[in-house]
């Protein structure tokens, strides 16, 4: 620490020449474009709806994220905002009835741009074991969203890990699917085949096979 005040004070005063300079502005200074800082800035700023669905509020952001076990305050996300017009990401904790979607997409509506919305659990992402009319079969059906997180409830883990990838979609550097990853493209329930919305020739191979299995 005293090497670095010394060299700080030699900077100062013109002293540093040469190599010398050059090794202190390496060492000290840090390049990048605006658009990351201010990606870096926002992904480590981000202000929660304070908002409750069902009883996924209990594992995510409103209530355990936040306590001292897992401490969302490490990345700058426990100042919940009760006002969406303060907000900049909403979690959707919960099941998303049909009465309660208006209501939802006008928080998200009057929440701050740019903003983020991220669906937690089963019932939000998908319906859950709520596959009837009274329901929204996924929240995506009503708004945005960039993040799912499945469970039933997920994990306050689970919750941070997903945060976790949004602050990295904030930064402009999201996590590629897993299929692009590993180049897993053609794996999906039915082979691709195409615009077509019936299975392709190999997908009804494959299924003839597995049943002729079966039956032997």
């Amino acid at each position: 620490m005293r090497e670095r005040q010394l060299r700080a004070r030699d900077m100062l005063r013109g002293d540093l020449e040469g190599e010398e300079l050059e090794r202190y502005v390496e060492e000290g200074v840090l390049m990048t474009s605006f658009e990351k800082m201010l990606g870096w800035a926002r992904s480590n700023s981000i202000f929660p709806l304070t908002f409750g669905l069902a009883c996924c509020a209990i594992e995510g952001i409103p209530m355990s994220a936040v306590t001292a076990r897992y401490d969302i305050a490490r990345f700058g996300a426990e100042a919940g905002r009760a006002s969406p017009r303060q907000a900049d990401l909403i979690v959707l904790s919960g099941r998303v009835s049909i009465k309660m979607a208006p209501i939802v997409r006008r928080l998200y509506d009057q929440m701050l741009e740019p903003k983020w919305a991220m669906s937690m659990g089963a019932c939000s992402s998908s319906g859950g074991m709520f596959a009837n009319y009274a329901v929204v079969q996924g929240a995506d059906k009503i708004m945005p969203i960039d993040v799912h997180v499945p469970g039933c409830p997920p994990r306050p883990e689970a919750v941070l890990y997903g945060f976790n990838k949004l602050q990295r979609k904030i930064q402009g550097n999201p996590d590629q699917g897993w299929r692009t990853r590993y180049n897993a493209q053609g794996t999906e329930e039915w082979a691709r085949g195409g615009p077509r919305s019936e299975p392709s020739s190999e997908a009804t191979e494959a299924y003839e096979l597995a049943r002729e299995l079966i039956r032997a």
